[in-house]
């Protein structure tokens, strides 16, 4: 039976565990041929095993963004196979270690802009092309609060997320007028994650969000459709 996004090819970064993973399902339940990308392979396999036990169509692709080269074969590999690609989710990110600004690492500082912001923009540049191809493209980014009203301690977590905030939704302007193309930004909240629990160790995960939410929330903004520039944050 079709499904909203029946036909549509989605590329969804970090898709191995937590936000990443639920988003690939309910994309994927949505209709959607999902490629799952993240650098623990097993960790992708359990996704795809679900999907396909579920119905839905995904193909694994497991690579670091952070490594040369990398997403630039990932791009090369799926226009390839796939005239356009009609969604792309720029979930993975790394959360770092949680200090003052005068006490960051530099050498895990650079690390953590490399994938949360550098990595984001090779993304956008490499499947450009591709989303243009699309007749109806949609490039979703998964941000955080702490970008727009920073926190002690959270300065280098923070200033990734407030600068990939920028870089997304400056490119979205910049293809507004000449393409499909529309970019949101979606602030998932407080949710059940191994990143969350990270942060927060002492938190108990059963009273957040299962990461099923912010999933499902992607899917809702995707079909129903949205303007460039939107921000939407998954309530409690």
């Amino acid at each position: 039976m079709a499904t909203s996004l029946s036909g549509k090819l989605a590329l969804v970064t970090g898709a191995s565990r937590g936000i990443g993973a639920a988003a690939a399902e309910a994309l994927a339940k949505a209709g959607a041929h999902v490629v799952l990308t993240a650098r623990t392979v097993g960790g992708l396999e359990e996704v795809e095993d679900r999907i396909h036990a579920a119905g839905g169509s995904a193909t694994i692709a497991p690579l670091d963004l952070a490594e040369d080269g990398s997403i630039a074969r990932l791009a090369e590999a799926i226009a390839g196979r796939w005239d356009a690609l009609d969604l792309l989710v720029l979930n993975a990110a790394m959360l770092g270690t949680l200090a003052p600004v005068a006490a960051i690492d530099g050498k895990e500082f650079a690390r953590l802009l490399t994938l949360n912001l550098m990595a984001q923009q090779q993304l956008l540049a490499a499947f450009d092309p591709l989303l243009r191809a699309s007749a109806d493209a949609a490039v979703i980014a998964v941000t955080s609060r702490i970008g727009q009203q920073p926190r002690p301690y959270w300065g280098a977590y923070g200033a990734s997320k407030a600068a990939l905030d920028n870089l997304v939704l400056a490119y979205g302007q910049e293809v507004a007028n000449i393409s499909q193309i529309k970019v949101a930004v979606v602030d998932p909240g407080a949710t059940a994650t191994k990143m969350r629990a990270k942060a927060y160790p002492g938190e108990d995960q059963a009273s957040l969000k299962d990461p099923a939410a912010a999933g499902e929330a992607i899917v809702r903004l995707v079909t129903d459709g949205f303007a460039t520039g939107h921000r939407m944050r998954v309530e409690d």
